[in-house]
């Protein structure tokens, strides 16, 4: 009878679910080329979900500083920490019951609409694990923020655009973005002809650069400004429609 009451035992045990385990998980974006992304340029939305299920477990937004200059651009070595106190980032307590594989959806920068980019990133997390140390789950987001203004006066487009790093950081003559490393263009498009593309040049710190487009005698025209690092790659774009 004993033996027949510890196998009834075990196996109650065994079909008891078991309770979810809060596991605190801290999420980080790093601008490409530059810092974290937070407040400045309105943060970065933060959306975690099941893999398996679907379910989303947390959603959110970056908030908080863009982390120290030193700490993140004179780093060495491939896992180095660079988050401090400062760092923006998104918090969360997800509650799992089992490994779970999370998918990290991450859409920004918020304040800069025209040029928010999408990252996807996917890793397991462990009930009771937590994933908060060092610089957390820390993804990186490429891209450049610009924001266009254009004046039309006849067949002359005058084109203004402020062009900076996706945390905000500002791009100076000489400074640690250095506006001589930036090649920042306008093209004018017709459906899907490009009809002309002009440099604009540096005009004034921080990141502004400026120059004339002569405009076709073309209706529907659309004006896309575009930036490009010419040392790492990193580029962004944004459109509008001339009038």
């Amino acid at each position: 009878m004993r033996t027949v009451v510890s196998l009834l035992v075990a196996t109650l045990a065994l079909a008891t679910p078991v309770a979810a385990e809060t596991t605190s998980v801290v999420v980080r974006v790093l601008s490409q080329d530059g810092k974290f992304v937070g407040d400045h340029t309105g943060g970065a939305r933060i959306t975690l979900t099941d893999a398996r299920t679907g379910k989303v477990l947390s959603r959110g937004v970056t908030s908080g500083g863009t982390g120290s200059t030193e700490r993140i651009m004179d780093a060495a070595g491939r896992s180095r920490t660079i988050a401090d106190d400062d760092a923006a980032a998104f918090r969360a307590d997800l509650d799992i019951d089992e490994p779970t594989l999370v998918d990290l959806d991450v859409e920004g920068p918020l304040a800069r609409p025209g040029s928010a980019i999408h990252v996807r990133s996917q890793r397991w997390i462990v009930p009771g694990e937590a994933i908060a140390t060092g610089n957390g789950w820390m993804v990186e987001l490429p891209g450049l923020a610009i924001t266009p203004q254009s004046e039309r006066k006849g067949d002359a487009l005058t084109v203004t655009a402020k062009v900076e790093l996706m945390c905000g950081c500002p791009i100076t003559p000489g400074g640690r973005w250095d506006a001589s490393d930036y090649s920042v263009k306008a093209m004018l498009l017709s459906g899907r002809r490009r009809l002309s593309v002009t440099p604009l040049t540096f005009k004034a710190a921080p990141g502004t650069y400026a120059g004339t487009v002569t405009m076709p005698n073309v209706r529907d025209v659309r004006l896309v400004v575009y930036a490009v690092n010419s040392k790492t790659g990193n580029s962004g774009l944004v459109e509008t429609r001339v009038r």
